[in-house]
């Protein structure tokens, strides 16, 4: 698998990304277990030397090269600080790299990455890792993930949007944004406006009007504005929701991504997701689409309001 091989045989991958907390780890489980089940070989790649105690078989694991405990302690830096030397060595170390995936040449590779949001934003090292990969004839896809709960914080979401562009800017990869978590968000509280406004970005000057409600957020409208018409001029970020334990909802990501990277999958692959999605009935099978999560919400959030009337 020499560099920039043009006879090697091209292999398709996920880059797994998105701010501490936002279900990277769990999405890489669970998405490895539902590609088995239509009969893909998939091979899950650590790339986070701060991961212990990983749910999923890991193929490839960062913790053999270095560990953020290690660097911490011995060039006594913070975990921040620590991160960062991590990722600049596994740069210098590519060779490491490509000799361990090459164990592995015909599977679907899934990076499980840091939560560090600099390393997405403009640190480098990152960034040229996936670029010495291409040329390596990797096909990846970023998949940045984002909880589902800043939806019901517009102050929070306007940033979720600003790191979401910076990122898919700077990483340069092909870009899948998803809401994770969607199975907790009526717990979250009220959305201002309805889900698909803030899956699909619609026109983000209502979400300006109702941060100006708020007296702290008033001095800042202008701040806002501009901040939205950047979100806007752009026009590439769009969300796709998943709830991780609904094989309809991680379908739908999958096919994202798939479209996003240009993996193909064969008549066996299509006949094996066919038979899992028909048999995808019962307590776990909650949306079909951005609309029945929306439904559900609205029904929750009507269920608890009859209640605290008949409280009353």
């Amino acid at each position: 698998m020499s560099e920039g091989s043009k006879g090697s045989s091209l292999a398709f991958g996920q880059v797994v990304i998105g701010p501490p907390g936002s279900g990277k780890t769990t999405y890489c489980h669970g998405m490895q277990e539902f590609m088995g089940r239509i009969g893909r070989k998939v091979a899950v790649v650590n790339l986070d030397p701060a991961n212990e105690g990983m749910p999923y078989p890991c193929a490839v694991d960062i913790s053999e090269l270095i560990t953020l405990p290690d660097v911490m302690e011995s060039l006594k830096l913070g975990p921040n600080g620590g991160l960062i030397y991590c990722m600049e060595y596994l740069e210098a170390n590519l060779d490491w790299l490509q000799e361990k995936l090459a164990a592995f040449r015909g599977h679907y590779y899934l990076f499980d990455c840091p939560g560090q949001v600099e390393l997405y934003t403009h640190h480098s090292a990152l960034k040229n890792v996936f670029a010495q990969m291409a040329k390596w004839n990797f096909r990846l896809a970023a998949v940045h993930l984002v909880d589902s709960h800043y939806c019901t914080d517009p102050g929070k979401f306007i940033s979720v949007l600003c790191t979401s562009l910076s990122t898919m800017l700077h990483v340069e990869l092909p870009h899948v944004n998803v809401l994770s978590k969607m199975d907790l968000i009526e717990q979250y509280g009220k959305l201002a406006f309805n889900l698909d406004y803030y899956t699909e970005v619609l026109d983000l000057s209502y979400l300006v009007d109702h941060l100006a409600s708020d007296p702290f957020f008033r001095n800042y409208r202008r701040l806002n504005a501009k901040l939205v018409e950047v979100i806007e001029d752009y026009s590439l970020v769009s969300f796709v929701p998943l709830n991780v334990q609904d094989k309809e909802s991680m379908r739908q990501v999958m096919q994202a991504v798939d479209k996003a990277n240009g993996y193909s999958f064969g008549d066996q692959e299509h006949r094996s997701l066919e038979a899992l999605m028909s048999a995808a009935v019962g307590a776990d099978f909650h949306f079909t689409s951005t609309l029945a999560v929306q439904e559900k919400y609205v029904q929750s959030r009507d269920k608890t309001v009859e209640e605290e009337v008949m409280d009353m």
